[in-house]
């Protein structure tokens, strides 16, 4: 009955040891995204400032514009601001980050379109870094407890016939 746990463990330890070349190829693509809005944000704050106006003055003057194409320039150039600044934030966390803190601050790859298209791409790798196993062995004992407590409460039932 251990090997059913064991299996769990190694299936885990497989796709853990993974992350730290995933992370570190979304990160990758982070950065172009945060390069590219930059320059994006930083055109917009130019525009405004040139034309005497902050750059939530200029945006709800956009989004309140007379036309709806205009409107939707507005609603588009916000979108993509507040997506530079929440991308720059987690980009600014994950960077400087070794792959197994990466691994605890996960919750900050939670750009949809940057995970999809890292996945889209990703080409396993063989962890030969420490980091590699490292996040193996967090994978193996995560798969061994996570199949041994399901397995445990799946028989639950049949220890207790037995012990009557």
């Amino acid at each position: 009955m251990r090997i059913i746990p064991l299996a769990g463990g190694l299936v885990g330890a497989l796709t853990l040891s993974q992350f730290p070349e995933f992370s570190q190829q979304y990160l990758q693509r982070l950065s172009g995204a945060v390069d590219e809005l930059r320059s994006v944000t930083i055109m917009f704050d130019a525009a405004s400032s040139a034309a005497g106006k902050t750059r939530e003055e200029a945006l709800d003057e956009l989004r309140s514009g007379n036309s709806q194409l205009v409107s939707q320039i507005g609603s588009d150039m916000t979108d993509r601001i507040y997506r530079y600044e929440r991308l720059n934030a987690d980009y600014q966390a994950l960077a400087p980050a070794t792959p197994v803190v990466r691994l605890s601050r996960f919750y900050r790859m939670r750009d949809r379109e940057l995970v999809e298209r890292t996945w889209a791409h990703y080409q396993p790798a063989v962890p030969v870094t420490v980091d590699g196993f490292i996040t193996a062995g967090i994978g193996f004992a995560a798969g061994w407890a996570l199949i041994a407590g399901f397995l445990s409460l799946l028989l639950r039932p049949l220890r207790r016939a037995r012990k009557v």
